[in-house]
């Protein structure tokens, strides 16, 4: 018995290794390039997947209770109209959610845009044009096929004039700040300045979300459907910019000095 129990043992030990011999030879055969393709590509099918998947649910009234108590929990308990923290804090609030105004993000990708113009990558800033354009076009799309009011369990501390879901300030701050903070990044020749470049765009997309709950005129669930739609919409535009790239449709990264 002992001895059949060991065979067993030996024998999984080695489909093991085999597995690990396999997945190993499969990635030198793809390489590092068309295994980060390949991650993006799944990044954007999830995020697709994730956003029909919380639409869904939100238009059946599924998330109703979540986004209520949610949005409750940033505000006084004993007075729903008061924010939690000081007046100060609620003026941050504002401040913050200022950056995914659209005044803000039109004027910070005219400035992108007049720096590619500048440095002479004149299809690179069309290529931005078009990619921050069609997330605008498509954020507004949404919004008038879902058509979700905005919430009213609280005053709302912002001046709204469009529907709820998916917050456009949450999706259009994904869009362009992740497609800007892609397009910085390219200019690095060191990963830890790519990195750090691409986080602060992530930081600003997600206070900006969290500024519109905060001011109550969002739900919770407009902000993630904005940060889902949002970055699944600029991964799918920078993997259009690689394929061009590749294609030498579009221009390469300029060597760093």
């Amino acid at each position: 018995m002992a001895s059949a129990g060991q065979d067993g043992d030996s024998r999984a030990s080695h489909d093991q290794r085999g597995v690990v011999r396999f997945l190993d030879r499969a990635l030198q055969r793809i390489g590092r390039h068309e295994l980060i393709l390949l991650v993006a590509g799944l990044v954007v099918f999830a995020g697709i997947w994730g956003f029909v998947e919380l639409a869904g649910d939100v238009m059946e009234g599924d998330t109703r209770a979540i986004d209520e108590t949610l949005l409750l929990a940033m505000r006084n308990p004993a007075d729903a109209s008061d924010p939690l923290g000081p007046e100060w804090v609620e003026e941050i609030g504002r401040d913050v959610t200022g950056l995914g105004g659209v005044a803000v993000l039109v004027f910070i990708s005219l400035a992108a845009c007049g720096w590619l113009a500048l440095v002479g990558q004149w299809r690179a800033m069309l290529f931005v044009v078009l990619a921050i354009g069609g997330g605008i076009l498509l954020s507004t799309l949404l919004k008038d096929v879902f058509d979700r009011p905005r919430p009213d369990l609280v005053p709302h501390g912002s001046r709204v004039y469009s529907a709820s879901f998916p917050s456009g300030h949450s999706m259009m701050s994904a869009v362009t700040y992740l497609t800007l903070g892609a397009l910085l990044a390219r200019f690095q020749s060191r990963y830890r300045l790519k990195l750090y470049i691409l986080f602060l765009a992530v930081v600003l997309a997600l206070a900006v979300g969290v500024s519109r709950v905060y001011l109550g005129v969002h739900w919770p669930t407009d902000v993630l459907a904005g940060w889902t739609a949002g970055a699944a919409w600029a991964i799918f535009c920078w993997l259009i910019a690689r394929f061009l790239q590749r294609r030498g449709q579009l221009e390469e990264e300029p060597a760093s000095t």
